[in-house]
């Protein structure tokens, strides 16, 4: 495990909007190699109690070596943060004081050319971030109907050429089934007309965003691990969201916004009826995105937005 690789993103940012105290409980929904949970368990000490969720196993046993030193107990599941719920029930917890979800693809899935997450080289056609169940992204470009695949990747991929790419892998399979990520890639150079290449990025960018995101469920998951992140929290307790594209991030914005909403009522009401009171507050009015020393450091970090709240005294 020890080529194991992953920046963690904006950490400075990260424990300024966390602030971590030491004894509370904190949860990282995203533990990837245990970055962003090692900061955190710093300043946790020595009575702190952290739980790490990933679905990457390989990341996950990356992130116990780098923990084992750590003063604080720290609970490790494999699975995904959407069952959170579950995980926190299992140890007895009934609220959080702060937690922190990094989204998208860590820099070793990328790098790791087996994982098939990168349209830069040749692979199995894979994309599963929990390699252990699931649907391969082979298994989904090889059976999906044309117009499943066109909707993927108009939705998760914000491809405009969603149309002809889809028509372009449902033909391509009627002749050899699709296995590997450059026979995709190929498949998506020849639908789209070369002219219309966007120069700053790769023409398979989008169509492989799309399909990840549909292989993992990531944005259903955001939903549901997101909302019962927040109904964990102690009041006074902080959520930070990390999000690498505008799909992520509109609902990390709208869920907040959500929370954050007081009266219910119909405009037209003289007086609220409802007796809604806002959960959260928001602590960032814009997204935060990465200093430039950083950018430097990880190209990677040049999408990354991040997003806070803290849950209002009841």
């Amino acid at each position: 495990m020890s080529g194991f690789s992953h920046l963690p993103v904006m950490p400075d940012e990260v424990i300024s909007f966390l602030a971590p105290r030491a004894g509370g409980i904190y949860l990282d929904g995203t533990v990837g190699g245990g970055g962003h949970t090692a900061l955190i368990a710093e300043r946790c000490m020595p009575q702190g109690l952290l739980i790490g969720i990933d679905q990457d196993l390989v990341a996950l046993e990356a992130a116990r070596l780098r923990l084992s030193g750590s003063g604080s107990a720290i609970k490790l599941f494999h699975g995904n943060f959407a069952l959170l719920g579950q995980y926190t029930a299992d140890l007895g917890i009934k609220q959080i004081d702060g937690f922190i979800f990094d989204l998208g693809v860590s820099s070793h899935q990328l790098d790791t050319v087996e994982r098939g997450f990168s349209f830069q080289q040749d692979a199995p056609l894979d994309m599963r971030m929990d390699r252990s169940r699931g649907k391969t992204a082979s298994d989904m470009v090889n059976s999906l109907p044309e117009k499943e695949l066109e909707r993927i990747l108009r939705e998760f991929g914000e491809e405009r050429w969603a149309k002809r790419i889809a028509a372009f892998i449902v033909k391509a399979r009627t002749e050899s089934p699709i296995e590997r990520t450059l026979q995709l890639v190929d498949i998506i150079k020849g639908a789209v007309p070369k002219a219309m290449w966007d120069e700053r990025i790769h023409p398979a960018t989008r169509t492989f965003q799309g399909i990840r995101i549909a292989v993992n469920s990531e944005l259903e998951m955001l939903e549901q691990g997101l909302k019962v992140a927040i109904d964990l929290l102690k009041p006074g307790g902080r959520g930070v969201v990390i999000s690498f594209h505008s799909l992520e991030d509109r609902i990390v914005k709208q869920t907040f916004r959500d929370h954050a909403r007081g009266c219910i009522c119909p405009r037209q009401l003289p007086v609220c009826v409802c007796g809604n009171q806002p959960l959260v507050r928001i602590l960032t009015s814009h997204p935060v995105t990465a200093a430039t020393e950083e950018l430097a450091q990880n190209p990677r970090s040049r999408s990354a937005k991040l997003r806070a709240i803290e849950k209002l005294l009841t």
